[in-house]
């Protein structure tokens, strides 16, 4: 049937949980391609009859498939830029690294796209704030308090704060940490927040 492999492409996001992204679909995409050379040419040859033999009982068919072009083409960018949109979150979630199961769902050109994006965000922060830069994706939520009690929950090595001190971050160890710092760790899975 006409665009249903495009259709289910979308389901296929549709189904797939908020903030979570599914393995990319290539042979479905390609099934969706082949589907529509195969229609555009299906038209090509019947316009040209049309156009030679002046049949127009043939140009309600080529409406039909030249619809079913636009609709395979609209779900075909609809499944593309959701993609792009959810691994665009992904970069303010877990940072400019992303865990390898996250990147084992992502076509190269997604990669290629998601370091593209990854240096411009670097470029605009490097640009405010100064000499230093200021890095907007912290504190996605007000915080309460400057100083957090985090537990690591691997083995990180030395991690270095504002003062010049230096923390060493062992398995099941417990520390009180500005919380800028440890936002980005904390979303890497390295620390946890302790909640009194």
């Amino acid at each position: 049937m006409f665009c249903e492999k495009a259709m289910e492409l979308v389901r296929e996001l549709h189904r797939a949980p908020e903030g979570q992204l599914p393995a990319f679909n290539e042979d479905g995409l390609r099934q969706v391609l082949e589907e529509m050379k195969a229609l555009y040419e299906q038209n090509q040859s019947d316009v040209n009859e049309a156009k030679s033999g002046g049949r127009g009982d043939l140009i309600p068919t080529i409406k039909f498939r030249h619809c079913s072009l636009l609709r395979n083409r609209r779900c075909t960018v609809a499944y593309l830029y959701d993609r792009l949109l959810r691994i665009r979150a992904l970069r303010w979630e877990y940072g400019s690294v992303l865990p390898n199961a996250l990147r084992f769902h992502m076509s190269a050109e997604e990669m290629e796209w998601f370091n593209h994006y990854k240096k411009s965000l670097a470029t605009y922060m490097r640009s405010l704030g100064g000499d230093e830069g200021l890095d907007i994706t912290q504190d996605m939520k007000p915080p309460k308090s400057l100083y957090i009690e985090v537990r690591c929950l691997k083995d990180y090595g030395e991690f270095e704060v504002d003062d010049g001190t230096s923390v060493l971050l062992k398995k099941n160890s417990q520390h009180f940490l500005p919380r800028w710092k440890c936002e980005q760790l904390i979303r890497q899975g390295i620390l946890e927040h302790v909640l009194s």
